[in-house]
């Protein structure tokens, strides 16, 4: 599992965290258990990680009997422990007890469990150590939803704005009284924004903040750069880095606009594009005006399960068009056959071009 797979595992686990306390608290209303639901039906890591966490709260009913493991008994040793660097909270419950038995935990375990699903108001009033996340209010925990290579999602949000997640792409999302605030930490995704004069939308995406103004329009995240296009309406653009520019100056986008933000680079003014055409991953397509094959090839690698290397060099600045399915590279590899000069050889693991 690579780094971003862990943080990814490590928020969901807290999610599951915070719901099953939510939950616990007493029957969850109308909005809640829309959103619960939503939130499991997102991934089977998210009923994976809330099972894990229901039997450590069966397992605690049990070990409540046990003097040693009261709450009284383990917010007096958190109290008399004097330890600097404090770790987040639930990864440090999941390390515990992630790949043990439900029914053999250790005493560590049990006691920083306990603390965990027990005691986890008082601990956090203790402020050992400042959330990473945007904290949540009126105790509604954040919503995770991800795709894997070559899957895409669509999700209506509590709001009944719309979310569209592209291949290989992970977005938290929370609600506040006066923001909604989404955090694409990886790949694509396309909003389609319900207004709300009280509560504004932002996405949080690498070095860029993108404030909605009423609108729909996509984000990708790639290597060091954001890249947001308007679809229909408006958008705000700041620099998430505000030692970018002294003034931290916005920049409007409208429809059928591009801007391309790096943590080093703040552009004076967007680009115009064909937005249809940059968001035609939503019709699951891929579309080529004159585009060299190195930069197709690419983008169908983000969906194909078998990679596309291009091995001749002089090939990688061929110039292409064509309209293509993401999910049909048959199609893909049958075009560049038809194309003088160009050998496509398809074995189990990958598809080779080069000069024929």
């Amino acid at each position: 599992m690579n780094s971003n797979e862990e943080k990814i595992r490590a928020a969901i686990a807290e999610q599951a965290g915070e719901w099953f306390v939510t939950n616990d608290e007493g029957p969850l209303d109308a909005r809640h258990s829309a959103e619960l639901t939503a939130w499991f039906k997102a991934s089977p890591v998210h009923i994976e990680e809330f099972l894990g966490v229901s039997a450590v709260a069966r397992d605690l009913k049990q070990a409540r009997t046990d003097p040693q493991y009261s709450v009284e008994a383990i917010l007096a040793r958190a109290r008399a422990e004097d330890d600097g660097s404090v770790r987040r909270l639930w990864p440090r419950v999941i390390d515990a007890v992630r790949g043990r038995p439900f029914g053999g935990w250790s005493p560590a375990a049990m006691a920083m469990t306990a603390c965990a699903l027990l005691g986890v108001g008082l601990l956090l009033t203790w402020n050992l150590r400042p959330t990473e996340h945007p904290a949540a209010s009126d105790g509604i925990p954040a919503l995770h939803f991800e795709t894997r290579h070559g899957e895409q999602l669509t999700q209506r949000l509590a709001d009944n704005s719309v979310l569209h997640l592209n291949t290989d792409s992970a977005v938290s999302i929370r609600y506040s009284k006066s923001e909604r605030l989404v955090i694409l930490s990886s790949g694509q995704a396309t909003f389609e924004v319900a207004h709300e004069a009280k509560r504004a939308f932002r996405v949080h995406a690498g070095p860029a903040d993108i404030i909605d103004l009423g609108t729909k329009f996509d984000v990708r995240a790639e290597q060091g750069s954001t890249v947001v296009t308007v679809v229909e309406g408006r958008v705000a653009v700041v620099p998430t880095n505000s030692s970018q520019t002294p003034s931290r100056r916005l920049v409007e986008l409208s429809a059928d606009q591009q801007i391309r933000v790096t943590e080093v680079l703040w552009p004076a003014e967007p680009v115009a594009v064909d937005a249809e055409r940059a968001t035609a991953w939503l019709q699951r397509q891929i579309v080529f005006d004159n585009e060299p094959l190195e930069r197709v090839a690419a983008e169908f690698n983000r969906y194909t399960a078998k990679p596309i290397e291009i091995a001749t060099p002089a090939l990688r600045k061929l110039r292409i068009s064509g309209v293509f399915a993401t999910d049909d590279t048959d199609a893909f590899v049958a075009f560049l056959r038809s194309l003088k000069g160009v050998h496509v050889e398809v074995t189990a693991t990958r598809i080779r071009v080069s000069g024929g």
